[in-house]
């Protein structure tokens, strides 16, 4: 326990704060011994960096990146503010395995996966089935909870976190399905789980006692039945049966604008089963649910008005999406069960992940787009088209980080000057012409 507590004190490394010398060389040695990155993709764009295409068009504030970067001591992944021009104003350093030795498997890289930036410089964030950790803006670590988080990390109202959670080791029963779940082979289990600002466990909802306890767990059979026939000798729907990847609360603020709900309700994501869900944290009751029209979809949000907006990974089994059309963004108004689509339209460039990306609102309408596999976040505005974006610089000509996620902050380099830690000059990085 003493020597894991003096490498969490070395775990995250903020602004331009020097790692010791001793634990970078033992550092860069482990990074050397790893396997070949994951998070390395195949490149789709020839450029990198930002381009302003429509600057004026643009929502002030600056954007939250969540990556892998390569530097002297090897890959490691990063948060890191940038203005629109690009400039990094912030950066925390993280060292996953130092962070979360006694909860990872330390063979391989491991990256961040979820996020939530708060007015004063500290930053909630998870490590991909790892746990989730909470550092100030010098990146010291305020806590950790090491527990297979993963995906996401929204706000309530009462500023607890909900976080999107899973079993780290595989499981068969529940204590409301003691003799396990039919059709249900030994599995990760997929949990909601919701955590106090000093990183507490206040509550734990299993997914899988939601689906079979609402009549929902048919959608589990439809998502692989398919499959089964194809290979009668298959393990589907396997250890992921569901792949929960977003929960997020309806703020008090907003629930008037939807009559099926109330404030504090759960919005959940399960990509593997094309499931979108609005489940009443206390009684447990899904109050409304739909699979149509997305496939393995992302990040729905409450984005007003009733409606919620669906990141709609539509995937084809294509890379780029070619044959059903690249992903959405669908809106869905359960309350008049209507449908429209919000992006792409006409004039928008070609935009596709088969897997992860986020999505973001803006306060002017305009919407954040993070394309996972290609290492893009794009700024569009309401008719499609694109006003600013950003792309990962490659490694070795053919491939890019992964993005997590981009999200837009509303907060100025006056704001991140008062944090302790603060970055006083830009790290300038270049951008394209």
């Amino acid at each position: 326990m003493a020597l894991l507590a003096f490498l969490i004190g070395f775990a995250v490394r903020a602004a331009r704060v020097p790692p010791n010398d001793v634990l970078k060389q033992a550092w860069m040695q482990a990074r050397s011994t790893v396997e070949p990155p994951t998070f390395l993709k195949p490149r789709v764009h020839d450029r990198s960096g930002v381009r302003l295409a429509d600057p004026d068009a643009m929502q002030d504030g600056v954007t939250l990146l969540t990556s892998t970067w390569k530097g002297p001591e090897g890959w490691s992944p990063r948060i890191r503010l940038i203005n629109r021009a690009g400039d990094v104003l912030h950066e925390w350093r993280i060292d996953e395995t130092a962070l979360f030795a006694d909860s990872l498997d330390l063979s391989r890289k491991h990256y961040l996966h979820g996020s939530h930036l708060l007015p004063n410089g500290d930053v909630l964030f998870n490590v991909e089935h790892g746990g989730t950790a909470r550092v100030d803006a010098c990146g010291n670590v305020k806590w950790r909870l090491p527990i297979g988080t993963h995906h996401s990390i929204d706000r309530a109202a009462d500023g607890s976190f909900w976080v999107s959670d899973l079993t780290q080791s595989l499981r068969r029963t529940s204590s409301a399905y003691p003799d396990g779940y039919p059709g249900l082979e030994a599995a990760y289990f997929d949990r909601l789980t919701r955590i106090s600002p000093e990183g507490q466990v206040l509550q734990t909802i299993g997914v899988l006692d939601i689906l079979y306890g609402s009549d929902l767990a048919r959608y589990v059979s439809k998502a692989y039945i398919s499959g089964q026939q194809e290979s009668p000798e298959s393990d589907l729907p396997g250890t992921d049966p569901t792949h929960l990847n977003d929960v997020e609360p309806l703020p008090p603020s907003m629930a008037d604008e939807y009559p099926l709900f109330e404030a504090g309700d759960l919005l959940v994501s399960l990509r593997n089963v094309h499931l979108v869900f609005v489940l009443d944290p206390e009684t447990e009751t899904v109050k409304w649910h739909a699979s149509e029209p997305f496939i393995m979809q992302h990040d729905p949000d409450f984005i007003g008005d009733g409606w919620i907006g669906v990141f709609d990974n539509n995937r084809d089994f294509t890379e780029r999406g070619t044959v059903q059309g690249g992903t959405r963004i669908i809106g869905i108004q359960p309350h008049t069960d209507s449908t429209r689509k919000l992006f792409p339209t006409p004039q928008s460039e070609s935009f596709h992940t088969k897997k992860g990306g986020k999505w973001q609102l803006l306060d002017n309408g305009n919407l954040l787009l993070t394309e996972h596999h290609a290492g893009r976040v794009m700024e569009v505005a309401p008719d499609g088209r694109t006003v600013w974006e950003w792309i990962h610089p490659p490694h070795e000509g053919s491939t890019v980080p992964a993005v997590q996620e981009g999200t837009r902050y509303d907060l100025s380099p006056d704001d991140l000057s008062d944090w302790p830690c603060a970055s006083k000059d830009f790290v300038r990085t270049p951008t394209p012409q």
